[in-house]
């Protein structure tokens, strides 16, 4: 038995969820998200929790089955509080700046990277160099931190260019005169 999956999700206060034909809504306080839940696996409702159990115990099952009832919990935490992830630029003359659905990021290039914010996702820039990206659904807020570190990803020389706000870069020396 999948240890993940036997734990129930219980929901916070506000989450209400809701099962039909497969799929799970869940509605909170910043949104509402929904998951197509895969046939291997049923989701039941009991009070303020959902209990996840399987079908059958093939390998597919018992992989769908820790999976489910993590994306739950994920979806529970996000229509309730939210994500957050946060990035930083640095380097002489990198900034960003946010215009409506549009992320504008001056990296170094010849051009300014234009990025266009997908739906049910916030980003702010402060001070030019900080960027929030915010939203329910946690694995579109990580896309979307993501793609926006890799239009430049820092170096390992400087230590130029977008990183999480946690991240530590590995600092190589340069080159040396013998």
């Amino acid at each position: 038995m999948s240890r993940i999956g036997k734990q129930p999700v219980v929901l916070p206060a506000g989450v209400s969820a809701q099962v039909a034909d497969g799929v799970v809504t869940l509605k909170g306080p910043k949104g509402e998200l929904a998951l197509k839940v895969a046939e291997t696996v049923t989701v039941a409702v009991e009070g303020a929790q959902l209990t996840v159990a399987r079908a059958g115990d093939d390998k597919q099952s018992r992989a769908d089955h820790g999976t489910t009832r993590a994306l739950l919990r994920n979806m529970a935490v996000g229509v309730k509080d939210g994500y957050v992830r946060e990035l930083e630029i640095q380097g002489v003359g990198f900034k960003a700046s946010v215009a409506g659905n549009q992320l504008t990021l001056n990296v170094g290039y010849s051009h300014p990277v234009e990025y266009g914010v997908p739906d049910g996702i916030r980003v702010e820039v402060s001070d030019g160099t900080n960027i929030k990206v915010s939203g329910i659904d946690k694995q579109l807020v990580g896309q979307v931190s993501a793609r926006i570190r890799s239009f430049r990803p820092p170096e390992p020389y400087k230590g130029k260019g977008v990183r999480y706000k946690d991240e530590r870069v590995r600092r190589k020396a340069g080159k040396t005169v013998a």
